[in-house]
C-alpha cells in the first residue's frame, strides 16, 4: 500500500518580502510582490491568470500548498478575494496580510503547516485591477467598479463630474454659501457642517456638492452625474441577476464583465473549494446569506453551520456577525445579489462578505445599525468623528476647509471628510491591525473543511485467480463531504467515488464492482446534537465508506485504486494480490 508522502517543511527558512501594509501598491508593484513571494516558497505558493481585466491587466490567484503532499485540486479548498469594488484597497491589503501570515509561519506553526499540507488556498487579492488602478491614480476617482463605459458609451455634456480638481490627490465637498443650503456650521465647531432643522430660518447655510467640474453650467441649476463607468462588478454574478432598471449596474447580462467570469469559470472549474469569503470595506461587519430570502427559508443544517462559523468569526476578529437579509438591506424594500448568493445559492459552498474597518467603533460610536446611521444619526457621533480625527489622524479624515476660485461656481470652499483613505479604508496606520484580525479565523474555516484519508485496504482470497479488494475511506473534516445541504439540492456534489485501474492483460478481469462507483455523502464529525440529546445519534460512521471489487488475475498482480469526493479530496494507494 502507498500513500501520500509525508509533509515536507522546507530545509531552510525562506527569505519573504518585507510588504509595507500602510501602503496600497499599485498594480505592477502587486505583481511583482506576488511572484517575489512564489520565488521565495516554490513548494508552497504559485501564480496564475485567471483571466484579464477590460483593460487587459491579468487577474492574479496564489495557490498555497505544500505541493509535496498533493496537489492543489486534489485538496479541499478555501477561496478568498479582495478588492472587487475600485476603492476598497484594504480588501487587497487584508489578502495580503494572510498570504504573508501563512508563508512566514509554515514549518513553526502546527496549524497553519498543517493547513497547507491538507488543503489549499486560491487567493485573488486585487479581482478588479482596473478600478483599483483608477482609485490609487495621482488624479484619481473613485468609481465602483470596472472601468468599461456603463450603461452608455458617450461622455456627459452636462452636470458636475466628480473629480481631484485641486489636485491634492484627494475627493472630498465643495461648500458653497446659499441662502435655501441644507446645511450650517456647527455652533461649536465650523469645521463641522451639520444638516439645518426642519422649519430652521435666518441663518448662514450652505449648499454642499461633491469636487469636480460642472459642464455646461447655466448658473442655477446643478445634478451630480453617475459616473461614466457604471458597472457594479458584484451585481453580475449568475444568481438573482436582474436587468439595470431593477439593479444599478448589474452589467448587459450575467458574467458579462471579464472579472467576473474569470472568478465564475475558475470556482465552477474548482469543485474542490467548499468555503469562500471576499473582502470589502467598509462597515466594520461579516455578512452572512441568504441575500434573497430569511433564515426561516434556508436549509436549518445550513443555518446552524453559518451560525457556528459566524460567532467563531465574531470571537476572532472583534466584528459582528449579520444576516444580510435581516440586518444589512441598503433600502428595506430593496433586495441586492452578489457574489455570496451565487457562492452559497448556486454551489453550495459556504460564504461570507467581510465589511472590513469601522470609523464609527473607533471614534467610540456604539449601538447604532448598520445603514440606518448613513441616513440619520445625531450630531454627537459627528463630534466624536471630528475629534477622532483631530487625535488619531492629524487632522486628515476631516480636512480644514480651504478657499477655492472654482472654474464654474467662483468662489467655493474644499474640505470635509476624505472618504477614500478614513473611511472606504482605514488611515495608514491602522490598515494592518484590520488585516491582522482575520487570519485566525480564516485557518479555522479551512481546517474544517472535510478531507477524505484512506482508513485501510484489504485484500482477501475467494480461490486461486480470484481475489476480493475493499478500500475505506473516512472524512476527518469537520463539515460533511458535501459541505451544505444547498450543494445537495443543487446536485452539485456526487457522493465519495471510488475507482479501480486494472493492469491491460487478458487474465485480469472484474467479476463484481465497477471501474467507477459512487458511494454514500460522507458526513463530518461534527455531532448533530449534544450528549444530552433526547435520542442518540443513529448514524455514528456516517463519515465513513467502502468501495468494494472482486477481480480475476494471477497472484501478484498490482492493482491501483483511488477514491475521491469533491469538496474532500483525492487518495490514491496501490495494493498487490497476495
Amino acid at each position: 500500500m502507498t500513500a501520500l508522502p509525508p509533509a515536507a517543511a522546507p530545509a531552510s527558512t525562506p527569505t519573504l518580502p518585507s510588504p509595507r501594509f500602510d501602503e496600497f501598491p499599485r498594480y505592477e508593484a502587486l505583481t511583482r510582490l506576488l511572484f517575489s513571494y512564489a520565488e521565495a516558497c516554490p513548494n508552497l505558493v504559485s501564480v496564475r491568470s485567471i483571466g484579464k481585466s477590460f483593460e487587459g491587466r491579468e487577474i492574479w490567484v496564489l495557490i498555497l500548498t505544500n505541493t509535496a503532499t498533493g496537489i492543489d485540486v486534489e485538496k479541499p479548498a478555501f477561496w478568498l478575494d479582495g478588492n472587487i469594488h475600485a476603492a476598497e484597497l484594504t480588501a487587497c491589503t487584508t489578502c495580503l496580510y494572510y498570504l504573508h501570515d501563512l508563508l512566514s509561519k509554515y514549518g513553526t506553526d502546527a496549524q497553519v503547516t498543517h493547513l497547507l499540507d491538507t488543503r489549499t488556498i486560491y487567493m485573488v487579492p486585487r479581482l478588479n485591477p482596473d478600478g483599483a488602478e483608477l482609485a490609487l491614480a495621482d488624479r484619481p476617482r473613485h468609481i465602483r467598479s470596472s472601468t468599461r463605459p456603463y450603461p452608455f458609451d458617450e461622455e456627459a455634456v452636462e452636470g458636475l463630474s466628480v473629480e481631484d480638481i485641486d489636485g491634492d490627490g484627494r475627493i472630498l465637498t465643495m461648500r458653497v454659501p446659499d441662502p435655501h443650503g441644507g446645511y450650517k456650521k456647527h455652533p461649536d465647531d465650523p469645521r463641522l457642517m451639520v444638516a439645518r432643522q426642519p422649519g430652521e430660518f435666518g441663518g448662514e447655510y450652505y449648499r454642499l456638492m461633491p469636487e469636480g467640474l460642472v459642464i455646461n453650467h447655466d448658473g442655477l441649476t446643478i445634478k451630480v452625474n453617475r459616473d461614466s463607468e457604471g458597472l457594479d462588478l458584484n451585481r453580475n454574478f449568475p444568481a438573482g441577476w436582474r436587468q439595470e432598471f431593477e439593479q444599478v449596474g448589474a452589467g448587459p447580462y450575467p458574467t458579462s464583465e471579464p472579472e467576473v467570469r474569470a472568478m465564475v469559470d475558475f470556482m465552477v472549474g474548482h469543485p474542490n473549494i467548499g468555503a469562500a469569503i471576499s473582502f470589502h470595506t467598509h462597515s466594520g461587519v461579516i455578512l452572512r446569506p441568504c441575500g434573497t430570502r430569511s433564515d426561516e427559508e434556508m436549509a436549518p443544517e445550513d443555518l446552524w453551520a453559518y451560525q457556528r462559523f459566524s460567532r467563531l468569526g465574531e470571537q476572532h476578529t472583534g466584528y459582528p456577525a449579520v444576516s444580510i437579509w435581516h440586518e444589512f438591506k441598503y433600502h428595506p424594500k430593496e433586495v441586492i445579489t452578489g457574489t455570496q448568493d451565487w457562492v452559497y445559492e448556486h454551489l453550495g459552498a459556504l460564504f461570507w462578505v467581510v465589511e472590513l474597518w469601522s470609523p464609527n467603533k473607533e471614534a467610540g460610536i456604539t449601538g447604532y445599525k448598520w445603514i440606518d446611521w448613513f441616513r440619520d444619526h445625531p450630531v454627537e457621533d459627528d463630534l466624536k468623528l471630528l475629534k477622532w480625527s483631530d487625535e488619531h489622524c492629524g487632522g486628515q479624515a476631516h480636512v480644514e476647509w480651504t478657499a477655492f476660485m472654482h472654474p464654474q461656481l467662483g468662489p467655493v470652499e474644499i474640505g470635509g471628510w476624505d472618504k477614500m483613505n478614513f473611511w472606504r479604508n482605514p488611515p495608514p496606520h491602522l490598515r494592518e491591525r484590520e488585516a491582522a484580525r482575520f487570519p485566525a479565523w480564516m485557518n479555522q474555516i479551512a481546517l474544517s473543511l472535510p478531507k477524505l484519508e484512506l482508513l485501510r485496504t484489504e485484500v482477501r482470497a475467494l480461490g486461486p485467480d480470484t481475489w476480493r479488494v475493499r478500500m475505506a475511506v473516512g472524512n476527518s473534516g469537520w463539515l460533511p463531504a458535501y459541505v451544505t445541504k444547498q450543494a445537495l439540492a443543487r446536485k452539485q456534489t456526487r457522493g465519495v467515488m471510488f475507482e479501480i485501474f486494472l493492469p491491460v492483460d487478458p487474465e485480469v478481469g472484474l467479476i463484481s464492482g465497477k471501474p467507477r462507483m459512487e458511494g454514500p455523502q460522507l458526513e463530518g464529525h461534527a455531532p448533530k446534537q449534544t450528549q444530552l440529546a433526547f435520542l442518540p445519534e443513529r448514524d455514528i460512521t456516517g463519515d465513513r465508506a467502502y468501495g468494494e471489487w472482486v477481480v480475476r488475475a494471477p497472484q501478484g498482480t498490482r492493482l491501483s485504486l483511488v477514491a475521491w469526493a469533491d469538496r474532500a479530496g483525492t487518495v490514491r494507494t496501490e495494493v498487490t494480490l497476495d
